[in-house]
């Protein structure tokens, strides 16, 4: 039961690096960039639901709404402010920029906040679901985080498939030009998958709060560093790719951790990373893309 019992834990860590994921790779197929902020906004959108709940008493549900409309404002705000005036720029002010917006986002949550850390509460309560006669036991906030990690992924692919909105982001990740000379408003778009991506991050920040229930400033670092990590292994800019990459490595990260060693599991990870990417630099679902001279 052991080894199950790590292969459910794995799979609820990946579920929640696949949703984070997720917002990397809807942002890098359209707008060809890297939010590095992106983590960040899964802190804050965990903070609001951590004030909703704790300090103005609302409906768990109230409060991951509230996060999920805040990130949402956050992620725009921050596409409009910081990186429309550098559509066009390259791609390394891009990402000092992204940079920049982390640190302000991390110093301004402990300006306000504080650096202390505080206990999350539960969005889903305490039980869990025993099986097996008792023998192995499965948190409601795992069933939880992997039946929503399943949801949004078979909304975002119907989404991109059958919406008008999910065909223009479609046609802006494969060609911006041909799709503003068809009609469709870039910067709308980009705006659009922002706004879908933060909402994500605000879930995604939910769901492991509740699962790790400290909540800090940097809260939102290192998950944020592997999600990214998850949707290159994945195939960064393919949404199959974002899920797969992140279920597969919060199954290795808690196998690292169960049969290895606690401080080498984040090592190996990378290290897996890094064998994929050599044996297939495009990830295990990214496409090769031959550029025209």
């Amino acid at each position: 039961m052991t080894f199950l019992s790590y292969f459910i834990s794995g799979l609820s860590l990946g579920s929640i690096y696949a949703i984070i994921a997720l917002g990397y790779t809807m942002v890098y197929g359209i707008a060809k960039m890297l939010n590095f902020a992106h983590g960040d906004v899964i802190m804050v959108g965990s903070y609001i639901c951590f004030f909703a709940v704790s300090r103005w008493n609302l409906p768990p549900v109230v409060g991951v709404l509230l996060a999920m409309i805040l990130c949402t404002v956050l992620g725009v705000t921050i596409e409009r402010l910081a990186y429309k005036p550098l559509r066009s720029a390259p791609s390394l002010s891009v990402l000092i920029t992204a940079i920049g917006i982390s640190y302000f986002l991390q110093n301004a949550a402990q300006l306000l906040w504080t650096s202390n850390p505080k206990v999350f509460p539960s969005v889903v309560g305490d039980g869990s679901v025993k099986f097996f006669d008792g023998r192995l036991s499965i948190s409601v906030i795992t069933i939880v985080t992997i039946a929503t990690c399943v949801v949004i992924m078979v909304a975002l692919t119907w989404f991109t498939s059958k919406t008008r909105m999910g065909k223009a982001m479609r046609a802006c990740s494969e060609d911006k030009g041909a799709a503003q000379l068809m009609g469709i408003s870039v910067n709308h778009t980009i705006s659009v998958t922002f706004a879908i991506g933060s909402a994500l991050a605000a879930i995604a920040g939910v769901l492991l709060s509740s699962a790790y229930p400290t909540l800090m400033p940097t809260t939102g670092s290192m998950p944020g560093i592997k999600a990214f990590t998850s949707a290159v292994f994945g195939g960064i800019g393919s949404i199959p790719g974002a899920m797969l990459g992140g279920i597969l490595l919060g199954i290795i990260e808690i196998f690292s951790k169960g049969y290895i060693s606690t401080q080498l599991s984040d090592a190996i990870v990378f290290a897996v990373l890094i064998v994929i990417l050599l044996v297939k630099p495009t990830g295990l679902l990214g496409k090769q893309i031959t550029e025209k001279v």
